[in-house]
């Protein structure tokens, strides 16, 4: 496996066998291609690939593996776990190229598309026909079909939909060695053993390269409601959350963020608080359906019951992403406006009050006088805990101090069941921590299952575990 200069007779095959502009070496396009939304790691890939069709990533792969040359698969690289940096002369395979969608099956509701396909661009190509794909997060303007699928992606509609895995049909799928596997077509129903698509949906592009998928589709949804309520603290969001799991709607997103989330995003985009006095805390509530008369008797109830402190309801389709904004504009507002360690962690549900009441306490001792910006999905369990570089901090020393503190909140996450990345996978971030989710047999059972399907471990190496 290459991990400097790549071998000359590689780049000759390359040469001779793909168009010319297969293929890169230009030192812009390696910083480009060679990283993703993290940059803690340099980027050092060898070279990047930029293929057109699934026949082209087979005979390319199948030449890496001749030659023992690294791959690092690359989507829309909004990753936040190091899932899609090449750091050690690797081959980017970059999937840009590859974004053909085919008309939708309105008998079935699926649709076929390539990897490269744009998340939001799906959207666009399904809502005519009054069909969606019910993935949906902020980086949907740049994310990819076939990066959302190698890392399981959640987002804000997981209380309602689910995640990525629960609406992927079937894959295309290349091997190490360049094999071509069709996995499950557009079946709903195929009971011939194990299935595999599962292994590569949240494998981050460690046991085979996913070129083409055939998504499940959903009706779109009808009437939707946004609200932003204030609350004083995190006890109170569950508390809301616990009363509107018993409300008469549908909810479809429950997310939550702190002040100082609300701060960063009012500094970078300079978007406006709904609210005159400021609050500890912020629930922004989507909901589909539901009696009118119910849904107002339950609104108003909020305020009599001190659950709620203000509220705001969105009037229009302007006024709703006007407050999707404030909390689809966190995590680049926070990395616009300072340097930050981030983590992505996931409770039981029913846990998440006992686990919030002790993260003060880890807070207060590990990060005593420093910024920490919470937000999440509260619906389904997701915290994205974020701590601020405080002024006068070296980088260095701060991420050191920041990695060596997660020891004690990967315990509390541990005593409560939960898990160490929720929906940003393990990339290179995690992967030293997987012991606190994974158990010993289950980690030797992924090891094995890596070397089995990538005996020369060629496919994005180093990430989530070393074989």
């Amino acid at each position: 496996m290459s991990t400097a200069a790549l071998p000359a007779d590689f780049l000759r095959a390359i040469a001779e066998s793909f168009p010319a502009d297969f293929l890169t070496r230009e030192p812009a396009e390696l910083q480009e291609y060679g990283r993703d939304w993290t940059r803690v790691y340099a980027p050092a890939p060898g070279a990047v690939a930029f293929p057109r069709t699934t026949d082209e990533v087979a005979r390319f792969v199948a030449l890496c593996h001749q030659h023992r040359v690294a791959v690092v698969p690359s989507g829309g690289r909004t990753g936040l776990a190091g899932g899609a940096v090449a750091m050690h002369g690797e081959v980017v395979l970059s999937l840009k190229r590859m974004t053909r969608m085919e008309p939708v099956d309105l008998l079935g509701n699926t649709v076929r598309v390539q990897a490269g396909a744009v998340t939001e661009g799906v959207h666009q190509h399904c809502a005519p026909h009054g069909l969606t794909w019910p993935v949906d997060f902020a980086s949907k303007g740049s994310s990819t079909v076939g990066g959302n699928i190698a890392t399981n992606a959640g987002g804000v509609k997981v209380i309602r939909y689910g995640l990525t895995r629960q609406w992927v049909l079937g894959l295309q799928v290349v091997t190490a060695q360049g094999q071509v596997l069709e996995l499950n077509g557009a079946l709903e129903k195929n009971n011939t053993g194990a299935d595999l698509r599962q292994l590569f949906i949240g494998s981050e592009g460690t046991l085979g390269i996913i070129t083409e998928a055939t998504l499940k589709l959903t009706r779109l949804p009808g009437k939707q409601d946004v609200f932003l309520f204030a609350v004083p603290d995190v006890a109170a969001v569950l508390r809301l959350f616990r009363d509107a799991r018993q409300a008469p709607l549908v909810l479809s997103a429950y997310e939550f963020f702190t002040d100082k989330c609300l701060a960063r995003v009012q500094r970078h985009r300079k978007l406006r608080s709904p609210f005159e006095a400021p609050s500890g805390c912020y629930v922004l509530l989507e909901s589909e359906g539901g009696d009118p008369a119910a849904v107002e008797a339950w609104l108003g109830s909020l305020f009599e019951r001190g659950l709620v402190t203000d509220g705001t309801q969105a009037q229009g389709a302007a006024q709703a992403q006007e407050l999707w904004s404030l909390r689809e504009s966190i995590s680049e507002s926070l990395s616009a406006t300072g340097v930050l360690h981030k983590n992505d962690i996931s409770l039981p549900v029913a846990n998440l009050e006992a686990f919030c009441s002790e993260l003060d306490a880890i807070f207060a001792s590990r990060y005593p006088g420093w910024e920490i910006c919470l937000f999440g999905h509260i619906g389904d369990g997701n915290l994205h805990v974020n701590v601020m570089k405080p002024d006068g901090v070296e980088k260095a020393d701060f991420f050191a101090h920041a990695k060596q503190s997660d020891h004690a909140m990967f315990d509390l996450v541990r005593k409560h069941g939960g898990s160490i990345s929720a929906e940003h996978g393990i990339g290179l971030l995690k992967k030293d921590y997987l012991d606190y989710t994974r158990a010993p047999g289950e980690l030797e059972l992924l090891r094995t299952l890596k070397r089995a399907l990538d005996p020369a471990g060629i496919l994005n190496p180093g990430k989530i575990l070393d074989a």
